[in-house]
């Protein structure tokens, strides 16, 4: 067994000894590039992530919607380039945790980890959430979709469906992901065609306002703060095109598949995003009333009443209209699908370096996919789905936007660390700079910049969201900071009991702060 300069690299047990078995014991070679972008676009849930977030970002910024989405995706696009560089060094389905850790040390990088599993664990509940509604209102039971209970007990039952299909196969996920994404980008270019046909018709909604090219000036928006909490909800919109990267142990040419997945998935968004905002705000504008997309009523949903609106409600209209409905639940059921799979690979990294109990790094003989890992993110689903829906729906509201800062904290983590491994090869080359070291820094202080501000300032506010708490020493605080914050303080009081009770990661770590060898190929 190969030894590290702190003593011996631990076993990983059990393993798999399938013919298609790699290293850990994961099906090795089971994804190519078509099927890795089809995962990172499905788990950003284009439709519901544009369904839950357009209005909060209307609402916050105006007109100037469409340049926030697509300054959003800056950050997004060079934390991409970060993680293609590092998988290219160390291709461990841990990511941020084995990166974060080769960079900084094992503390930093079990944080990396858990920043990686909360985000998920919260936003999986207002997928479930998302998934039961839509459910109901496909069939027409606008009755059940009104009520906290069946809606509970659709979304529980959504995340048990959709962690045995992660437990069965990556394959069966691969093409389920492939077939609900299909759908989904067809339905949203044909809204967004029809809703720009129809604002620059002959007879016009009376919402519709003609495309500017001030929606385009960021220098518009009202506000710092404004600017600020518009950027962090729409970097939830691209969250979720690291999954193509954290089920590379299972892709075909593992160094090089998932890094081009990661950086072809945030481009492909982009055009997405920019599409459907500009033509969703030429047909709906941004009014407070009706389908105005600055309609508080509608910020949480702006898709059913826009597609209502678009394609009408009878003949072939309606069932456009229906199948809209249908594609933001089959949105919300992929994304909670690719939620569990970066989740379920980064709890069983981390157990097969030891840093968390080893039971999570078990995997199927026969499927060869994590299996306590896998179950044990959708039992954590469950519970805290079902604990928030019980205490508020204000604070399951609030802690959605929450996920915001989780998200910040792990990507920009990332970049850091890439920046840190490669700076003693940064001068090797102008691609080595660009690539390993300007876009990952750069990356990096941008989504530094929006979790401080946002965290201390904009989310602080007892204004912000629906709930407050009134903080010792801090005072009345929002919500939005409590959870958000408190989840990343949980995740230090848990390592340190993982150190106090098996600590040999954090003592003798088979991942060794390092470097890059300038004498490596490039």
């Amino acid at each position: 067994m190969p030894q590290s300069p702190n003593g011996p690299a631990p076993a990983v047990e059990p393993r798999a000894t399938g013919s298609g078995a790699g290293e850990k014991g994961l099906k090795t070679g089971a994804l190519g590039l078509v099927s890795s972008v089809a995962i990172g676009l499905a788990s950003t849930a284009p439709a519901y992530s544009l369904a839950a977030t357009l209005g909060i970002i209307v609402i916050g910024v105006g007109l100037q919607a469409p340049i926030i989405t697509v300054l959003a995706f800056i950050p997004m696009l060079l934390i991409a380039y970060a993680y293609k560089e590092l998988n290219a060094s160390d291709p461990d389905c841990g990511t941020t945790f084995t990166w974060a850790a080769r960079a900084f040390g094992p503390r930093t990088g079990w944080m990396g980890g858990w920043g990686i599993i909360i985000a998920d664990i919260i936003v999986m509940a207002n997928l479930a959430q998302i998934a039961g509604v839509y459910g109901f209102r496909l069939f027409g039971l606008d009755s059940l979709a009104d009520s906290t209970v069946w809606t509970s007990i659709a979304g529980v039952v959504w995340i048990i469906v959709m962690t045995a299909i992660c437990y069965v196969g990556i394959e069966l996920s691969a093409a389920l992901q492939r077939w609900l994404l299909s759908v989904e980008v067809v339905m949203l270019v044909l809204l967004s065609v029809t809703a720009l046909v129809k604002a620059y018709g002959s007879s016009p909604p009376p919402t519709a306002i003609h495309i500017s090219a001030s929606w385009f000036n960021p220098f518009n928006v009202a506000s710092t703060g404004a600017f600020t909490a518009g950027m962090l909800a729409a970097v939830f919109i691209y969250w979720g095109w690291d999954t193509a990267v954290s089920v590379n142990e299972e892709t075909a040419d593992a160094k090089r598949t998932p890094g081009r997945a990661a950086v072809i998935s945030t481009v492909l968004l982009l055009l997405i995003y920019t599409l459907v905002s500009t033509s969703a705000l030429a047909f709906a504008g941004v009014g407070t009333d009706g389908i105005g997309l600055g309609n508080e009523d509608n910020s949480g949903d702006v898709l059913s009443g826009l597609g209502d609106a678009v394609f009408g409600t009878a003949g072939f209209g309606g069932f456009l209209s229906k199948l809209l409905i249908f594609m933001v639940l089959t949105s919300a059921a992929a994304s909670t699908q690719t939620t569990i799979l970066p989740t379920a690979r980064t709890s069983f990294s981390m157990a097969a370096h030891k840093a968390i109990p080893a039971p999570f790094g078990r995997v199927h003989p026969r499927h060869l996919t994590p299996t306590w890992s896998t179950i044990g993110m959708g039992v954590a689903s469950i519970a805290f789905y079902v604990l928030l829906t019980a205490i508020s729906g204000n604070v399951l509201a609030d802690s959605i936007a929450s996920v915001g800062l989780g998200i910040a904290f792990y990507y920009g983590l990332t970049g850091f660390a890439c920046v840190w491994y490669y700076r003693r090869v940064l001068t090797r080359s102008v691609k080595d700079f660009v690539f390993k070291g300007i876009f990952p820094l750069v990356g990096g202080v941008m989504l530094l910049y929006f979790f401080c501000y946002g965290a201390f300032d904009v989310y602080a506010d007892p204004d912000y969201g629906a709930t407050s708490v009134n903080l010792p020493i801090f005072g009345e605080t929002g919500g939005v900071t409590v959870i958000g914050i408190g989840a990343l303080v949980l995740g230090g009081v848990l390592m340190l009991v993982q150190w106090a009770v098996q600590g040999s990661w954090f003592r003798h770590p088979d991942v060794p702060v390092s470097t890059a060898d300038p004498a490596d190929a490039p």
